[in-house]
């Protein structure tokens, strides 16, 4: 039975679950959540997560929120993207790692600084999330020289977890240009088998409301 993963394209959170489901082959498709509308807020939804986010798997009478959760699920069912003997624990150091120093600031800020209204935006709130930012950005790269995976030998849920919210185009204080060890992973990423860019991988994208 094919699994299904409500998502919705701005999200750097599904997005790790869905490139997750995409790199490792499985049988999957995308559920749209309109979530700039309410859709994770209405009664419907949470009973599907009372969490009240995405991303949500539906898979095999199982519901999971969470792209970490996900994430290992989907190695957990594939063998894939798990990385090798005795990796176990530092790739989850560092999907923790992110999640607290990097995804969930990153998308705050994202949406501080792209999805509010202008002259709603805490300009001082944002830089100072984008101060913490450079020092996630500075941890990521230094751990990047030298290395090409953040975890052993090859792609593992923890790259697929830090990658989250840095292929987006809307600014947030990340450049890649300015992070060379980054930007060379980004690419290494982008030329897995399967890979997809967030905007084309789950329905979605800021120019549907703009056109509305």
């Amino acid at each position: 039975m094919t699994a299904r993963l409500h998502c919705f394209g701005e999200s750097g959170n599904a997005y790790k679950a869905a490139l997750t489901l995409a790199l490792s082959g499985y049988d999957w498709e995308p559920v749209f959540v309109d979530f700039f509308n309410g859709a994770t807020r209405t009664e419907a939804f949470r009973k599907l997560n009372v969490m009240g986010e995405v991303p949500v798997l539906e898979d095999a009478g199982r519901i999971l929120s969470q792209s970490g959760a996900i994430m290992y699920h989907v190695v957990g069912r594939t063998g894939r993207l798990g990385g090798g003997e005795g990796e176990a624990e530092e790739i989850l150091r560092w999907i923790l790692w992110d999640n607290h120093k990097m995804s969930s600031q990153a998308g705050m800020t994202r949406f501080l600084m792209n999805f509010l209204p202008e002259d709603k935006r805490p300009k001082d709130v944002i830089a100072f999330m984008q101060a913490r930012l450079r020092n996630a950005y500075a941890t990521l790269d230094t751990h990047l020289a030298g290395r090409g995976w953040v975890v052993g030998s090859g792609p593992t849920i923890a790259d697929l977890s830090c990658c989250g919210y840095l292929y987006y185009p809307e600014p947030f204080g990340f450049d890649r240009k300015d992070w060379p060890n980054i930007d060379r992973w980004l690419a290494d990423i982008a030329a897995l088998p399967g890979w997809q860019h967030p905007y084309d991988l789950m329905p979605g994208n800021p120019s549907d409301r703009a056109s509305n």
